[in-house]
């Protein structure tokens, strides 16, 4: 019966589509938040105010979705994961989120691919800019034969370039910018800096009073 609403859910007008999302799907959605022609359906979602997620999205498979205020998911992303109700996978880690968090003012522009099976945080004012982008959260580990994740943490007022990928454990420091076409697969903790290659490293410093990393506003004119 429930795929059957989510079927019919692509069809309504937003106002009702928002109506049945929240009383039977249990979704928290703000009346200011919108939805496209997207089928986002993880086990809980939760759209703060002036939140949107556009068209032809999906969004399957994972615990939660949480887009704070004005954050904002554009066209054509497939953002998938394994939700820790698979009993197949990860039982080694009892901790794991299988999670995408956009902090306010935050974005994720169109065409990449987000595997949650782990956390995907992104702080605030940070943009996952370009095309292609990959985030994967989770591999094998070959010692002990078992897929294994780990989260990948963007902070904030952060950019990352078209066509890069990010693996699982990979943290991009606090006002940084990673340049287009990186490979990011370890820990950075060292922020005003960009880094680019593959794999990363850290190229140059940026001046702490670049305009970018001082917006009141998510949107980039």
């Amino acid at each position: 019966m429930k795929t059957l609403l989510k079927l019919f859910s692509l069809i309504l007008p937003w106002p009702f589509k928002r109506l049945l999302l929240i009383h039977v799907f249990g979704f928290s959605i703000e009346p200011s938040a919108y939805i496209g022609l997207s089928w986002v359906f993880p086990n809980n979602l939760k759209l703060e105010k002036g939140a949107r997620i556009d068209h032809f999205n999906v969004a399957i498979h994972l615990d939660n979705i949480t887009l704070k205020e004005n954050a904002r998911i554009g066209r054509k992303n497939w953002i998938t994961g394994i939700s820790t109700r698979n009993i197949k996978h990860f039982t080694h880690q009892e901790d794991r989120k299988a999670s995408l968090i956009l902090e306010k003012e935050s974005a994720i522009t169109k065409k990449h691919h987000i595997d949650c099976t782990n956390l995907v945080w992104i702080g605030e004012f940070s943009i996952i800019g370009g095309y292609q982008t990959q985030f994967l959260t989770h591999s094998i580990d070959f010692i002990h034969n078992r897929q294994h994740s780990n989260p990948i943490i963007i902070g904030k007022y952060t950019f990352v370039g078209t066509r890069s990928i990010l693996m699982g454990g990979a943290i991009l420091p606090d006002y940084s910018i990673l340049g287009a076409n990186s490979l990011l697969n370890k820990n950075f903790t060292e922020p005003y800096f960009l880094y680019a290659g593959s794999p990363a490293i850290k190229i140059k410093s940026i001046p702490t009073d670049a305009a970018y990393f001082h917006r009141k506003s998510g949107f980039v004119k």
